[in-house]
């Protein structure tokens, strides 16, 4: 038989992608169950490691199946175990599996024997009753994954698994379940909470004092505040479980429900902002209930996917999966919301030729363009930039991905919310016959114009 294709370094391209852009996993103390599953490599963690952090593996209930052609005794429990491989190594040793050159002697590489990883477990260590647990003190700080690994191909593997991350406080006594670079975030959300209380709060501080003017779009933009607050209160509740416990203890439902409502009411807003509804007409058409139709669904699966992706992690077999469905959903969603904004811009010039109010057409058109720059500048960049930021910061700054995401997300509602405030009296009462005709002009201009 010829060697074995390793396939250590695409499996962890297609993680690191995902892990970029998707929520990572909830919680640093998790068991997954492995069924008969006969793939080579299987990666269960990734973890930023101070000096002294520890990584822990049991498993139970270990079994394997050889294939048709192979008897139980020909497999070997030596080339079957779980290794733990540092962000610095990783290019090290796919050119070592690249360009080994056992195959030549009929020996397959196996990333086991490689000197680049750290072993953890082999199931030749397994006891009486099927079960093993090995710790591993980090001694060199980095980022590393822990993977399972086969080199018996078709061997089916099936056992329990339950692996424990985690940091060394300065006491040296105390364990901190966060990854080196994501220890701040429970202060980071708590603080972003108090913002968006404190934002909620103002905002229906201007709805009580403009009451007359109030639509009921600035009714679904309080909601979205408050799930937006609420969502960040659980994340800083979740994180700071984790921190101590390793576990969430329940604030990880918390922050599924809240985000799951934030989120269909975000594109929402989005969607009726950009159709001018209760600001420019006080209806829907049809094309823009159909934007609706589409984007709703899909906020539901989107945050399905989301929350399946946080609690299984990538060891599951359809984790892969419910990432291309996520970043699929979530492309269609970030197309859709530029349609009504894109119609009303089209409208507010067309209307321009015929109602003789230049100027307020001119004010609606100049705000409704800059609403779609800024859209297209909010979803750029918590989309692709964040996951670019995620990609090149060493894992000590994750925190500063999560920073920036939500700064510019608050600085997105911020210019949202002051823009499409409740206003009793717009603030040109009188237009003269200059500015109206300076407003034509500039109109006449804007027709060149195309999105």
């Amino acid at each position: 038989m010829g060697p074995v294709p390793f396939t250590l370094h695409y499996s962890l391209f297609f993680f690191f992608f995902f892990a970029g852009v998707i929520p990572s996993v909830r919680s640093e103390i998790k068991t997954t169950r492995i069924a008969a599953d006969a793939r080579p490599l299987i990666l269960f963690e990734q973890f930023g490691f101070d000096r002294g952090g520890c990584a822990l593996v049991s498993i139970s209930g270990v079994s394997w199946r050889p294939p048709p052609q192979l008897q139980l005794a020909d497999v070997d429990p030596m080339s079957m175990g779980f290794f733990l491989v540092p962000d610095s190594l990783l290019p090290f040793l796919s050119n070592e599996s690249e360009h080994s050159s056992d195959g030549a002697h009929g020996r397959r590489f196996c990333p086991l024997a490689s000197r680049f990883v750290v072993p953890v477990l082999l199931l030749q260590d397994l006891e009486l009753n099927s079960s093993c647990s090995r710790a591993v003190e980090i001694a060199h700080p980095d980022e590393y994954s822990l993977l399972f690994g086969s080199c018996q191909p078709g061997v089916e593997v099936t056992m329990d698994v339950r692996t424990e991350m985690y940091n060394v406080g300065p006491s040296g006594g105390e364990k901190d379940y966060l990854p080196a670079g994501k220890t701040r975030l429970p202060k980071l959300y708590s603080a972003f909470s108090v913002v968006y209380f404190a934002f909620f709060v103002a905002w229906a501080a201007v709805c009580a004092r403009q009451r007359a003017a109030v639509e009921k779009i600035h009714l679904v933009m309080a909601a979205l505040l408050l799930f937006k607050a609420l969502k960040m209160a659980c994340a800083a509740e979740d994180t700071w479980y984790v921190r101590r416990t390793g576990t969430p203890h329940g604030w990880d439902v918390a922050f599924y429900v809240f985000g799951f409502f934030k989120g269909v009411l975000l594109f929402t807003v989005i969607v009726l902002i950009g159709t001018g509804w209760s600001f420019i007409k006080p209806y829907l058409q049809e094309r823009e209930k159909n934007v609706l139709m589409i984007v709703i669904p899909m906020q539901v699966i989107e945050n399905i996917a989301s929350a399946v992706i946080g609690e299984t992690g990538p060891a599951e077999r359809d984790w892969l999966a419910w990432n291309q469905i996520f970043l699929l959903v979530d492309i269609v969603c970030c197309a859709a919301v530029f349609f009504p904004i894109i119609w009303s811009i089209r409208n507010l010039r067309e209307a321009s030729k015929t109602d003789g109010k230049a100027a307020r057409n001119l004010e609606k058109l100049t705000l409704f363009k800059q609403f779609y720059v800024v859209v297209v500048g909010y979803l750029y960049f918590t989309r692709i930039v964040a996951a670019a930021l995620s990609a090149v910061l060493s894992y000590r700054f994750q925190w500063v991905v999560a920073a920036a995401v939500e700064g510019v997300s608050l600085a997105f509602y911020v210019f949202t919310f002051y823009n499409f405030q409740p206003v009793e009296k717009n603030p040109y009462l009188y237009i003269g016959d200059e500015e109206e005709a300076a407003a034509a002009g500039m109109l006449e201009m804007e027709e060149r114009f195309e999105l």
